[in-house]
């Protein structure tokens, strides 16, 4: 988001513009104006990064604006972020300026935080880190009280650990998540927390079991699974699921089995068209699950042809977006067999047009079995 778009006195006529158009989008398969969760027009994003400017002793974080890669904007300040990594920019380049040893052919860094003030700093650099690197970061982590990472091609070094633990009050619960560097994680953490507690809301009295696709690092997972008796969740990224396996463990959540499949593949499976060896180790054969509520929160792209048939089969779809555009297409699709019941937007990135929908489709009674 270039700065420049920054406009806290106005954000309220913003993001009202912002909820219009995407109304505007999918008027064709909502008729209910929709619950909307506002961002604080401040201090919201979890997750920051910088290019790095060198200019004789100067050293800089750096934007550049949109179509403008050789027109690098010095950036002092940065109202967008969480109030820890806006405490800890300036003082963190200051720092750096003084050590030639960290400086020397730094050129990104990469700031991970959470709700709790837990931070986590990567270094970029087009050079290969040695010891002298390693101990003048083991210092800077252990001065600002953060954990490092430094990054070179080919070379991950880690100085305390390459995580943050987030905690999350939902519904009167608290969750902790281990959220990975350089892995997807919610960027807006009071907005995630208004669509987990959406998505809750839509599960309950839902009852049966759940299947969940693109569970990440078990975000609405670990809440959700309060609903419901067993939930099958599934994603692709191995350090999501990693996450996701500890975040079960941490909460003490024993009825959610996680098994490591692309959408595709979780179709193919619900299709009976192949077996995978990776669901030998669930509870119980997949057929005996009672499936009726799915819930997918796909990439931009949405979902497949193939996943929106198989999604087809279920009484209840609750479906988070973060692409308008391809939750549309998925929509008219899905309009067959389902109607929706349940609307909501959420402004995960303000000053944008991005906007996280959530809608709940029930199946029409003509396609019920």
């Amino acid at each position: 988001m270039p700065l420049s778009q920054f406009d806290p006195a106005n954000y309220d006529a913003l993001l009202a513009a912002k909820v219009a158009r995407t109304c505007e989008r999918l008027a064709p398969f909502v008729a209910q104006p929709p619950m909307v969760a506002p961002s604080a027009p401040e201090a919201f994003r979890m997750r920051a990064e910088f290019r790095i400017w060198h200019d004789g002793d100067a050293l800089n974080y750096v934007m550049f604006p949109p179509g403008e890669p050789h027109n690098p904007v010095a950036i002092s300040e940065f109202p967008i972020a969480c109030a820890a990594i806006q405490a800890l920019m300036p003082e963190l380049i200051a720092s750096l300026r003084s050590q030639p040893e960290l400086r020397r052919k730094l050129f990104q860094i990469e700031f991970l935080s959470t709700t709790r003030g837990e931070t986590l700093v990567t270094l970029a650099y087009h050079r290969r880190l040695d010891a002298a690197w390693e101990s003048a970061a083991a210092a800077l982590a252990a001065k600002y009280q953060v954990a490092l990472v430094g990054r070179s091609r080919k070379q991950k070094v880690v100085i305390g650990q390459d995580y943050v633990t987030e905690q999350l009050r939902i519904a009167g619960c608290d969750y902790q998540y281990r959220q990975y560097e350089q892995a997807f994680t919610q960027p807006n953490a009071d907005v995630n927390r208004a669509m987990i507690e959406w998505a809750c809301t839509a599960a309950t009295a839902q009852g049966g079991d759940l299947l969940e696709l693109y569970c990440g690092n078990g975000n609405f997972t670990l809440p959700l699974s309060r609903h419901f008796n067993q939930v099958l969740a599934t994603e692709l990224a191995k350090v999501s699921i990693r996450a996701a396996q500890w975040a079960l463990d941490a909460n003490g959540i024993h009825n959610v089995a996680m098994v490591r499949l692309a959408a595709e593949e979780v179709t193919q499976a619900m299709n009976g068209e192949r077996l995978f060896r990776r669901l030998a180790g669930l509870p119980q054969p997949l057929e005996n699950y009672q499936l009726d509520t799915v819930f997918v929160d796909p990439p931009r792209a949405g979902l497949d042809a193939a996943t929106v048939s198989m999604v087809q089969r279920f009484p209840t779809i609750i479906y988070v977006s973060c692409n308008p555009g391809t939750l549309a297409e998925n929509l008219a699709v899905l309009a067959a067999t389902h109607s929706v019941a349940q609307f909501a937007l959420f402004d995960q990135f303000p000053y944008t047009d991005h906007m996280e929908c959530g809608v709940v489709l029930r199946q029409r009674a003509a396609h019920r079995t």
